[in-house]
């Protein structure tokens, strides 16, 4: 009986330890929005997380009264703080948030951190048809997210619209329409040639819609004088790329890892440069990267052996948005020798069960990630222990 006892009551401690690792973070219907999207998450020089997401007022769209707002965690995870709002433009949506921190300018010892973002004044169908505008701007924050400057619109930089209707500059014959920074982490190069360079990965659609969506194609844009001018980067040549998350390898090489939106493959296509994201020297389907035409975040999280360890996560199921799962590559990106599934529905549930993902390193041997979760209800935060 007391053996009984003892197995059961030491299976509540593990069961309820479990359940304490994985944190709500945004939980729709609370703190002043109906629903919580798209989630980027950072480690500031002090060791402080600051999750980020879209805040969505009235209901779950994509489109409509959306802000960006953050939580704060001073303990690794364990605990975030009240909500606070960062852009609220009025009742139209502020989103793709991309925070990135520049460790490289020396007029912030503690870093600036940077915020990318996009407004929109339609829903993304409409403004693929040429009926509406996506613009890109940024904000930052020089005491580690405690105050925030006004924004920065750098549409005409990065962008490449047709709507002089609007604004007399928006008259590019490219005509780009539909327009998202990552979403996710943003990157600033750390080694090579173009250290330093805060780089952001984007998509765009140009022109008519075309069947298989491949009026959509992946782009970055970059500064190397720490957010003072922007410049775009050549557009990736695959059709049909789309969302898209970067990291730096050991020789300054650039990998961005992007959704196929076409759905046709069902597995990730990466590109990489050797001119930090200037030109795009290699793109491919990746078959060991399995996708179900979600979001995927990719990190740079240290060396080994004069190669860059990679994290790379996502809902790693062909067929529904389930089955996140955090992988480790040794060698650039080469192989994914570790595979750890974070969560996964029970058999027959939710075929949204976990959706879009960030991740962050916190230390030698643990990841932070936050990541959407039942239907997106939810966007929770675990740490995983990698090695």
């Amino acid at each position: 009986m007391i053996m009984k006892f003892l197995f059961a009551f030491f299976l509540i401690v593990s069961l309820s330890a479990g359940a304490q690792m994985r944190v709500p973070v945004f939980v729709s219907g609370e703190e002043g929005h109906q629903s919580y999207r798209i989630p980027a998450i950072i480690r500031l020089t002090n060791g402080d997380l600051l999750a980020i997401a879209e805040g969505r007022v009235r209901n779950a769209g994509d489109f409509g009264d959306i802000n960006l707002v953050m939580k704060r965690s001073t303990d690794e995870g364990k605990t975030w703080s009240a909500l606070a709002t960062l852009v609220d433009n009025d009742s139209l949506q502020a989103g793709n948030p991309a925070p990135v921190i520049d460790r490289f300018d020396s007029r912030y010892p503690q870093g600036r951190i940077f915020l990318f973002y996009n407004t929109g004044n339609n829903h993304e169908a409409e403004v693929r048809k040429g009926v509406g505008l996506r613009e890109v701007w940024y904000i930052t924050s020089v005491d580690n997210g405690q105050t925030w400057s006004g924004p920065v619109n750098i549409t005409i930089q990065v962008h490449r619209p047709k709507q002089p209707q609007i604004n007399m500059a928006y008259n590019f014959p490219e005509d780009w329409r539909s327009y998202a920074n990552t979403p996710g982490h943003a990157l600033q190069i750390s080694t090579g040639k173009y250290k330093g360079r805060i780089f952001v990965p984007a998509n765009h659609s140009a022109g008519a819609p075309h069947p298989e969506f491949h009026d959509y194609t992946a782009h970055a844009f970059f500064s190397d004088d720490h957010g003072q001018t922007f410049r775009l980067g050549e557009t990736v040549n695959m059709p049909g790329s789309n969302e898209s998350t970067a990291a730096d390898l050991a020789d300054g090489t650039v990998m961005m890892n992007i959704r196929d939106q076409s759905g046709k493959y069902r597995r990730r296509i990466v590109a990489l440069s050797t001119s930090g994201g200037e030109r795009w020297d290699t793109t491919y389907f990746d078959a060991r990267l399995p996708d179900p035409v979600c979001q995927g975040s990719l990190l740079t999280i240290g060396k080994r052996k004069n190669k860059n360890i990679l994290a790379f996560c996502n809902a790693a199921d062909t067929v529904q948005r389930d089955n996140l799962t955090l992988r480790i590559s040794f060698d650039d990106g080469r192989s994914w020798k570790i595979s750890k599934v974070i969560d996964k529905a029970p058999q027959g549930k939710e075929s949204n069960h976990v959706a879009y993902s960030d991740i962050v390193s916190l230390d030698e041997k643990r990841i932070g990630v936050l990541y959407e979760r039942e239907n997106y209800s939810k966007i929770v935060f675990t740490a995983v222990e990698w090695r």
